[in-house]
């Protein structure tokens, strides 16, 4: 008898433990909060030790970092000649303040970063009371297709190469790998130039699918935190926290997929000029880009994108919350069993898109939770958006529109070193999306 109930009590807490993870497939998943162990919610605050190794220049052969050293990032850095940079678990990389430090992965070169999620690989700032903005950023160029006219370009953004092959980028190999980053943490990035604007956390440029993004964290970045520029990624797991501008920025022909990843927004660091959870577009110039290649396409699967605001309303009408996303024209975009929540509407599609079966059919959001928006989805700078929100408002979309404040709709959103994203979905509850 004890062991029948013994076994009927196993097969009842699975059944919930499933029931359970069945009901949490909006927005970030899983069992237990991944984010657990190897983020760093408070950053500003932890202390990692005086560098021990400098490196500057340009490493040109296979070397590896070790957790027993910290290392200085002095300029820019360039891993050429397809050489091999391994990071060992654990080990810490400060960009130098004064110099801008920044690590390049050059074209034909690899970066193997495999943290632990115990023991993070850490990019972070140099200076004792760290800030935004403090350092560079890490560069990871490759040879996968890009849309601009010709097959490669130059990545012109205030990095001071030898020759400009070392900042090249672009070319045929879709597949293409330049390595490896895994539970890394990048912070307080993102470092402002006299002539090209801000550095972001990530570039990935002309990268390919068999370069491997999984439990990345860039927080506290002055610029995008993660930039990608044409080639073909697929990023799992990763987190954007408090950027200053873009969370996750695809341009210039990016075919990507990103799965199972946070962006948390603040509307008290955001750039005045706007950003957003994702910006989707294939070129930011037009006269660059070369119609007759692949448009930027951009899967997402399971996304939070989350507002982090202590007083939503009042911050909508003080203008600080702006869209979660923007898609420009000439691109694909699709979001499925994903969370938009606490933006100001949640996604604005650019003005030059023209509402017919071509373009809708290539701009998918599908079984996706708006939450706390004022507005959903809307074509900019049209005063009416009737047409578009009934479009994706209707049943065969499986769209929920709800009004829960973040105490009902997630685990625990608020905590100040661990948070979980995670839906508290039995407290979900349907609503109109207007006040």
């Amino acid at each position: 008898m004890k062991k029948e109930l013994f076994r009927f009590l196993i097969i009842l807490s699975l059944f919930f433990s499933n029931f359970q993870f069945a009901q949490q497939e909006k927005g970030i998943t899983g069992y237990s909060n991944w984010l657990d162990g190897w983020t760093d919610f408070k950053p500003a605050t932890t202390s990692y030790g005086e560098p021990t190794q400098i490196l500057s220049g340009e490493i040109s052969e296979d070397m590896q970092l070790n957790k027993k050293d910290v290392y200085l990032l002095l300029g820019d850095v360039f891993v050429t000649d397809s050489a091999t940079i391994t990071i060992e678990p654990g080990t810490v990389i400060k960009g130098d303040f004064k110099t801008k430090g920044s690590l390049i992965i050059t074209n034909g070169s690899k970066i193997i970063a495999d943290g632990t999620e115990t023991d993070p690989i850490i990019f972070t700032s140099s200076k004792a009371v760290k800030k935004p903005g403090d350092w560079g950023g890490l560069f990871i160029l490759g040879n996968a297709p890009i849309n601009t006219f010709g097959k490669t370009a130059a990545l012109n953004n205030g990095l001071t190469p030898s020759s400009n092959e070392l900042i090249s980028y672009g070319g045929d190999d879709d597949i293409n790998n330049s390595g490896k980053l895994k539970f890394v943490r990048i912070e307080f990035a993102g470092k402002r130039t006299k002539n090209y604007g801000y550095f972001n956390g990530l570039t990935l440029a002309g990268v390919g699918s068999k370069t491997l993004f999984q439990n990345v964290m860039v927080s506290y970045c002055e610029g995008n935190a993660v930039k990608v520029i044409g080639g073909n990624v697929i990023l799992e797991q990763m987190v954007s926290y408090k950027a200053t501008k873009n969370d996750y920025m695809f341009n210039s022909g990016a075919t990507a997929t990103i799965s199972n990843s946070i962006a948390v927004r603040s509307p008290y660091v955001s750039s005045p000029e706007g950003s957003r959870c994702l910006y989707v577009s294939s070129t930011h110039k037009d006269e660059e880009v070369d119609l007759s290649r692949r448009q930027t396409d951009v899967i997402a699967e399971n996304l939070t994108l989350f507002n982090l605001s202590s007083d939503l309303k009042n911050d909508i009408n003080l203008g600080l919350v702006k869209e979660a996303i923007f898609v420009d024209a000439e691109t694909s975009f699709s979001i499925n069993r994903s969370v938009i929540s606490g933006f100001n509407p949640a996604v604005i599609l650019d003005e030059a898109i023209e509402l017919n079966d071509t373009n809708l059919s290539k701009i998918k959001f599908t079984s996706t939770y708006f939450n706390n928006c004022r507005g959903n989805i809307f074509i900019a700078n049209q005063a009416n958006n009737d047409d578009l929100e009934s479009w994706y408002g209707s049943r065969a979309f499986n769209n929920v529109y709800a009004k829960g404040n973040d105490s009902e709709t997630f685990i625990a959103a608020h905590h100040r070193r661990q948070p979980d994203f995670r839906l508290k979905i039995n407290k979900i509850y349907a609503a109109n999306d207007n006040d």
